[in-house]
């Protein structure tokens, strides 16, 4: 038996005989989370009959301002701002199908805080500055794993050690 939060969830099964028309299924998907023009049109071609049906769902939606590839950026930087780089974001965006020139645009607007997201991801895992070595380049592998660019961990990581030492 379902529970009845699922049972409200779902207010309309899904019928294999009568399934949902293509701008139902699109609004579901756009309902629950920005989506890239790529995106909707790769979960919409399997309940398609032609391409050409979803190509005109898309160009409506774009066009009425429900779906747009900028917010989309946006949305995928805001969520992964506070874990990862701008190389990683970057990377999640052109995977998700984000125009250059919205990937380029958003990004411009997190590099000036590049620095400071590294030291917050640095705090989170690390608790003191490296004592040998072995451990700068842990920390530094680490960061780098996470997209954010070797300037920057290597600035990070120099301010670290000298506030370490001012502080002995």
């Amino acid at each position: 038996m379902r529970s009845p939060r699922l049972a409200k969830r779902n207010k309309e099964p899904f019928d294999a005989t009568n399934p949902p028309s293509l701008k139902t299924l699109a609004l579901r998907h756009l309902s629950r989370r920005e989506h890239t023009t790529y995106e909707l049109t790769q979960k919409l071609i399997p309940y398609a009959e032609s391409p050409a049906a979803v190509e005109l769902i898309v160009e409506e939606f774009t066009v009425k301002g429900w779906l747009s590839d900028t917010r989309a950026a946006e949305q995928i930087a805001h969520a992964r701002r506070s874990r990862y780089g701008e190389m990683r974001i970057r990377r999640d965006m052109q995977l998700k199908g984000v125009p250059e020139e919205a990937v380029v645009a958003t990004l411009a607007n997190l590099k000036h805080s590049e620095a400071d997201a590294a030291k917050q991801v640095w705090q989170r895992k690390y608790q003191q500055a490296p004592q040998s070595t072995g451990e700068r380049q842990k920390q530094m592998r680490f960061l780098l794993g996470r997209g954010f660019n070797m300037a920057v961990v290597n600035q990070l990581l120099r301010e670290l050690s000298a506030h370490a030492e001012s502080d002995r």
